[in-house]
This record gives structure tokens, sequence and C-alpha cells, in this order.
């Protein structure tokens, strides 16, 4: 007998429920790690600073929607240039001085980094909570046995739509090319000509836009406040690591993974269990396969 003959009415709408809060949820989780990867990638440094560029796109979005009643996904599309420019700024003035020190001088500066960043908008915002709703958080959408609010379904859209603009970009442009070669074999590229502080400063300029646009579109979903980053930045660490360190498409996977855990979780142990799990699993994956669950060697290669 087909297993989904034995499930009544009310088990196969719960499935299916949790099946498309999985992939929403999924789809925003793959645009915040996926800047973690890039840079990571081709950097070979690990943004602890992540969240907090996070942070200040939530709080991008409060602001534009207290001052100017804009939009949070009208806003979103002016986020990602100018998240493009602080990463540029934020490059030229912190990362290009330790790009080529060694790993624990890098942890300093970015944990450094992700300090200041919490404790100027600790002194510019307070610690109060702020949040944004805009109309799409009060419309529901039903659709076969299932609910969901119309902000996860515009935030997952948008999300993918910029995901896979981004996989495009690195896979079909010469710009791509230059950055991946890059990762591959940094000393092969600049024998070749390439400009790799070039590279790298495009790089992390593309993966704070990513977090800073990501920061955005959870506005609606998530309250703003100075330490709101590191929960997300815990996430990303579990979804680049699963995904396999440097590997995009691996990245989105393990997305869809740490979403599916969450939502289970939350489901049947209650929302207190969820970063229990998804934390077990990424132990698990540390342990017995380092290298991710997809088997990329994110120490030596981008899977692009």
């Amino acid at each position: 007998m087909d297993p989904a003959a034995r499930l009544g009415p009310a088990q196969i709408a719960v499935v299916a429920q949790l099946g498309v809060s999985t992939i929403l949820l999924g789809g925003i989780y793959a645009l915040i790690a996926v800047g973690l990867t890039l840079i990571f990638g081709i950097m070979r440094v690990v943004n602890f600073a992540h969240g907090e560029f996070l942070m200040l796109g939530m709080y991008l979005a409060f602001w534009a929607a207290t001052l100017a009643s804009l939009d949070p996904y009208f806003v979103v599309f002016a986020s990602i240039p100018i998240f493009f420019a602080v990463g540029l700024v934020t490059y030229a003035l912190v990362m290009r001085g330790v790009i080529h020190a060694s790993h624990n001088v890098q942890i300093f500066t970015t944990v450094g980094l992700s300090t200041a960043l919490q404790n100027v908008a600790l002194v510019l915002w307070t610690g109060d909570f702020r949040t944004v709703r805009p109309w799409e958080s009060f419309a529901i959408v039903r659709v076969a046995g299932t609910a969901f609010n119309l902000s996860q379904v515009v935030a997952f859209l948008i999300a993918i739509l910029l995901t896979i603009a981004l996989v495009a970009f690195m896979k079909w442009t010469h710009s791509g090319r230059v950055m991946r070669a890059t990762a591959q074999d940094r000393d092969a590229a600049t024998l070749m000509g390439i400009d790799t502080d070039r590279v790298y400063r495009l790089t992390f300029a593309i993966g704070i836009a990513c977090v800073g646009g990501a920061g955005v579109l959870v506005s609606p979903l998530y309250a703003a406040y100075p330490t709101a980053g590191l929960q997300f930045v815990l996430l990303s660490y579990v979804i680049v690591v699963l995904g396999g360190l440097g590997d995009m498409v691996g990245a989105m996977l393990g997305a869809l993974i740490v979403a599916a855990v969450e939502v289970v979780g939350s489901y049947f142990f209650g929302a207190a269990w969820k970063e229990v799990f998804y934390f077990l699993l990424f132990i698990g994956v540390l342990v017995f396969r380092p290298a991710g669950l997809f088997g990329q060697r994110g120490a030596e290669t981008l899977g692009v």
C-alpha cells in the first residue's frame, strides 16, 4: 500500500505544511549563508562579523519603513548597492590589511569588527527591539491545506532570485571566472596577471551585499536589535560546514537541511529544541564528514 494512503487528511496537511515551511525558510537561509561561503571560498577568511551586517540590514529596513513608509521588499533592491559600497569601504579600511595575515589575526580582526558594530548599533539605537510590519505580514495565503504568511513567500522568492543571480554571475561572467580562478590557485592567478586585490575587494563587497539584502528580507519576520545577527551567523556556520566550505551549491542544500531540522524539530519537540538538533547535526558532520555532507574540498576549491 502507498504510504501516503495510510495517512489521514490531517497528517497529509501537516506534512505539506512542514514541507512548505522548510522550503520558504531554507531559501532565506541560503541567501544569508551564500555570502559567507563566497568570502571564505575565495578569500580564505571566516567573517565573524557576517551577522552584524545582517543586523544593519534589518535596521535599514526598520528606519526606511519608519521614516519614509517604504516597504522592506522595495528597500531590499536599494540595499544591495548600499551594502556593496559598505563592503568596499570595510575591505579597504579593515580587511585589506589582514588578508595575507595568519588565521588568528583574521579571526581577531573580524571578531573585533563584530563587537564594534554591535556597540555602535547599541549606542545609536539602544537595545530596544524594533519590528517592521508591512501589509504582507497580515496577509495569509492558503494553498492545498497549507497556510503561510505572504511575507515568507515574498522573502523566499526574492532570496531565491538573488541567489540564482549570484550563482549565474559566478558561473557565466568574466569576473566570476576570475574569482573562481583565484579561489582555486591564488599564486597561479597572480602569475596569469589577475589582480587578486581587486578580486578580494569585489568578493567581500558581494558577500556583504548578499547578507545586507538578507537582513532587509528577514526584517518583517524577526525583530531588529544590536545582537540580532548572532543567531543567524551561527546558522550560517552550520550551513556552510554542512555544504562544504566554499561550495555555493552545497550552501543552498545545507540551508534546506538546516531549515528542515529546525521546522520539524520545532513542530515535534518545541522551538526551544531546534538549535539543539541542528548543532548536533553540525557536530556530527564535523566528526564524520569534515569536508561537508557533499564532499567538497572547501579549503581548496570553490564548487560553483
